[in-house]
């Protein structure tokens, strides 16, 4: 507590009541009505950009101006050609998570939907799920030996080897991607919520109010950098999930 102004605790940060269905699979809360949005929006901005004008204008240009990034930035870099059937995943994938992201700096939300663990931790399973089912689609049964044995390897080391990549493979890497995700979103909302609560601490201090400028520019420059990190951990997840996909593709990866 500060000056009379106390912080709100970490369950008050990232733990919302249910509008209905408490104790039940499924309860609704604040979380789910961002997720539930950011469904709406990224498959009403694709359907947005279906018209098909000669000279795209407006979400049309906007649209195809992304999917061109996520080919061009992502797919072409990390899987190369192939890669490009996969272009719809991706592209879906990048803007669910932007947007969820998004709404850190969103008016009565200010809440990332990705700083609950249950949202990165679906989106890893199911990126596991797909990558294992484009190496299947690609090399047939023998994948899962591909993806734990890698070529070169003197075949008395496969008992060490065999099991690292196991788990290297099909639990570190979902592991990783929902953990990257989750923990950089909720670090973000930790540290607006604090430089917040400490603007309207400093503008009830007499004394202290000074010193508001200062803390309120930082608090505008945060805002900004939470923007970009809602951008860059999109990114990161895609670009991870295409190499995972790209990895499956070819066995010698």
């Amino acid at each position: 507590m500060i000056l009379g102004l106390e912080f709100p605790t970490i369950e008050q940060l990232v733990e919302w009541p249910n509008a209905f269905g408490d104790g039940q699979w499924y309860a609704f809360n604040k979380i789910a009505l961002i997720n539930l949005i950011a469904l709406a929006a990224t498959t009403i901005f694709f359907l947005l950009a279906r018209k098909g004008a000669m000279v795209p204008r407006g979400v049309q240009n906007l649209a195809e101006s992304s999917v061109a990034f996520i080919r061009d930035g992502i797919i072409m870099q990390t899987v190369g050609p192939d890669g490009i059937r996969y272009l719809p995943y991706l592209a879906s994938l990048f803007f669910f998570i932007f947007i969820g992201n998004l709404f850190e700096v969103i008016p009565f939300f200010h809440m990332p939907a990705n700083a609950r663990m249950a949202g990165p931790a679906f989106l890893a399973l199911l990126t596991l799920v797909f990558f294992v089912a484009v190496g299947v689609k690609h090399q047939g049964p023998k994948y899962f030996w591909n993806a734990v044995a890698p070529p070169g390897v003197p075949k008395a080391l496969y008992i060490l080897v065999v099991p690292i990549e196991i788990l290297s493979t099909f639990l570190v890497r979902p592991f990783s991607l929902a953990v990257r995700l989750f923990a950089n979103l909720l670090a973000g909302h930790i540290l607006l919520v604090t430089f917040s609560v400490l603007c309207i601490t400093l503008f009830s201090a007499t004394l202290l109010a000074v010193v508001l400028p200062f803390s309120f520019a930082m608090l505008v420059g945060l805002v900004g950098f939470e923007i970009m990190v809602a951008f860059l951990q999109a990114y990161i997840f895609t670009i991870l999930a295409s190499v995972y996909i790209g990895g499956a593709m070819h066995p010698d990866h």
